[in-house]
């Protein structure tokens, strides 16, 4: 009998030893994060030029024809018709809903990527815009939008090749017989620099001002006017390449504890560097395609998550997963109702990313490696 208990104590153990990083600081991240965005999502589809109460935004949200109704669903991910729906269902489908739906997917995506690329280099300051990635892919998209019009149907695309061209001449400036954090963060301010010059260089070859416009719309990060086709471009990238990112968190565990030990343990480190910088890559390109440069939140997130829940990233990228969305339907509710006009919504996250950064100095005094 008491093999039998020794035996059910061992397997709690090794159940727990599996999920024991599923705690109440992650729950709390998660939950807190969940009502963030459903308060923030109904406050963003109430208000308009078309107001409606609260009451009639939620009824029209869980509207059983359109919510329950599979045919409804299909449509609106397929670029179908459409049933049939009121004017404040209508509205709220198919103007106001994707928009918080697009928010969420940027959130998570750059809050995962810019979780990664800290731990590939080990610094709490790397980001998707540190490292050239996003300067890469919105210079890849100004291309497209102003100078190559004939490709603008191909954005998600140019944005991928974008941000992977710019991390590849990131690593090449970095690699010495190999890289290392530092080299990386300083060639990723190098190739940012140099990219977002070439941004600006990229207006004087306008003729159109409406691309003119939309370009700036991009440079700034904007969700004005997106749909379900932003939600359809963005959408397979984050469920192919998110449970990647989820399921390299082991590996970015291992990378924190330094190159030597990482190759003591039988890791290939400049292997396992390179391929999840590429996931990070793709989900970082994913949400500029859609959104365009949405800053801060690639780097503040996962520390405010990593604050919370610890360094473990098992914990961190669940928790990025959540905060990120949080961030930015926030944000974006704040882009759309904080003053008379809308403004872009990377603005809004720059000004919380700032001031934030600013405590975390005065608080910390050092503010770089993890």
């Amino acid at each position: 009998m008491s093999d039998e208990t020794a035996t059910a104590g061992g397997r709690g153990e090794q159940r727990d030893g599996r999920l024991g990083w599923l705690d109440g600081s992650l729950a709390s991240v998660v939950l807190g994060s969940v009502a963030v965005v459903v308060l923030a999502g109904l406050v963003q589809v109430s208000f308009g030029t078309y107001s409606m109460s609260l009451a009639t935004a939620w009824n029209s949200v869980f509207d059983p024809d359109i919510f329950l109704n599979l045919d409804a669903w299909h449509a609106f991910l397929t670029g179908g018709e459409a049933p049939e729906m009121d004017n404040e269902t209508l509205i709220v489908w198919t103007i106001r809903l994707p928009r918080v739906f697009v928010a969420m997917f940027v959130g998570m995506n750059l809050a995962v990527s810019g979780a990664i690329f800290q731990a590939v280099t080990r610094n709490e300051l790397a980001s998707p815009y540190v490292l050239g990635v996003s300067s890469g892919a919105g210079l890849a998209i100004l291309l497209g939008l102003i100078v190559f019009t004939g490709l603008t149907s191909y954005l998600p695309l140019l944005a991928a090749l974008g941000g992977t061209a710019a991390f590849l001449l990131v690593y090449a400036i970095a690699w010495q017989g190999g890289t290392n954090p530092v080299r990386l963060i300083l060639a990723g301010v190098i190739v940012s620099t140099v990219f977002n010059s070439l941004q600006t260089g990229v207006f004087y070859f306008a003729d159109d001002l409406g691309a003119v416009q939309s370009a700036i719309a991009w440079t700034t990060g904007s969700l004005t006017g997106v749909d379900w086709e932003q939600v359809r471009t963005v959408a397979p990238w984050t469920a192919i390449f998110l449970p990647f990112a989820l399921l390299t968190s082991r590996q970015l565990n291992v990378l924190l504890l330094g190159e030597r030990t990482a190759q003591s343990l039988g890791m290939s480190v400049e292997r396992v560097r390179f391929g999840v910088s590429a996931v990070a890559i793709i989900l970082a390109a994913a949400s500029v395609a859609v959104a365009g440069l949405v800053g801060f939140v690639g780097l503040v997130v996962p520390h405010m998550v990593r604050t919370v829940v610890g360094s473990d990233y098992r914990r961190v990228m669940t928790g990025c997963v959540f905060a990120g969305p949080a961030l930015v339907v926030l944000a974006d509710v704040g882009a759309r109702l904080a003053l008379a006009t809308q403004i872009p919504v990377g603005i809004v996250t720059g000004i919380i990313g700032g001031p934030y950064f600013l405590y975390l100095m005065r608080k910390q005094g050092t503010v770089g490696e993890l």
